[in-house]
């Protein structure tokens, strides 16, 4: 009777399971939200900070030490590069157990993320340009101290990271990846994903592990889309916001709609999907 039991209740976890994944690949795969999702990131980037007029600034999300900020955004693209890799490499290899045919989609996030640091450097290098370093004086003069400001010391040839790191201070424009990041991861995350509901149609295998990799891709998705929508509402910075977020539109659109559709080839990797199944050589018969 307990055996029944158990078996009675992995069957209900899986249908669960098929019901939720189906859903979720029949929404990710629709035409009409694959073609404007880009938009739907470019009114949060431009309507997103207004919202900063009703949010409360003594909510949990107004703190940049809340606990989803230090677990998921300083790492952001850390766990979309493990949720995506492993989704492709499975859903890829259970296809045509092909090791060429996976690592060739792979690549697609190796590209993805040499985008991700030289766009990293261009920020540490356009910080340490527009920023100066300081150190305060152990005994300001009278007036300084009247003032209730300390004396600074100019220190020239200091980089922002060498600064903070001697416990100086460190004064200039400051440039912050976290819209850039989650645009980027948003758009990824939603054309690597798109590829399931076709995958489906044609009778690719889909196995649990699979669709559990899938599921979690989808629930990643929605909290980079929360904590963007958290970013913009208690953290405004316009139109700097804006400037990062098509910056990641662009990057996206270079490479989904521009790079990956020459085709595969010794130079590119090709779009999600191609070539996964030997009578399915192209997904989508359309562009976003």
């Amino acid at each position: 009777e307990t055996l029944q039991l158990q078996l009675g209740f992995k069957m209900i976890l899986n249908s669960v399971l098929v019901v939720l994944t189906d859903l979720a690949a029949m929404l990710l795969g629709n035409k009409v939200f694959r073609r404007h999702f880009h938009l739907l990131l470019s009114l949060l980037l431009v309507f997103g900070p207004a919202l900063s007029l009703w949010v409360s600034q003594y909510s949990v999300f107004a703190k940049r030490t809340h606990f989803l900020y230090r677990m998921f955004l300083r790492s952001g693209w850390g766990w979309t590069c493990i949720f995506v890799c492993s989704f492709v490499l499975v859903l890829s290899f259970s296809g045509r157990r092909s090791v060429r045919l996976s690592l060739r989609h792979l690549s697609r996030m190796l590209v993805a993320g040499g985008l991700w640091l030289g766009f990293r450097r261009l920020l540490d290098l356009l910080g340490n340009a527009t920023g100066s370093c300081y150190q305060a004086v152990a005994a300001p003069p009278d007036g300084a101290a009247a003032s209730g400001q300390p004396l600074l010391l100019l220190r020239e040839g200091e980089s922002k990271a060498e600064c903070l790191g001697h416990g100086m201070q460190w004064r200039g424009y400051e440039v912050s990846e976290d819209v850039f990041l989650l645009c980027l991861c948003c758009l990824l995350l939603a054309e690597e994903t798109a590829v399931f509901g076709s995958y489906l149609d044609v009778g690719g295998a889909s196995g649990s592990p699979l669709r559990i990799l899938f599921l979690l891709c989808v629930l990643l998705l929605a909290l980079w889309l929360f904590l963007l929508l958290c970013l913009l509402a208690y953290f405004p910075q316009f139109p700097t916001q804006l400037l990062r977020g098509a910056l990641g539109c662009l990057s996206w659109r270079g490479l989904y709609q521009g790079w990956y559709t020459l085709g595969p080839s010794w130079y590119c990797p090709g779009e999600p999907g191609v070539g996964l199944l030997k009578h399915w050589e192209k997904p989508l018969a359309y562009t976003i």
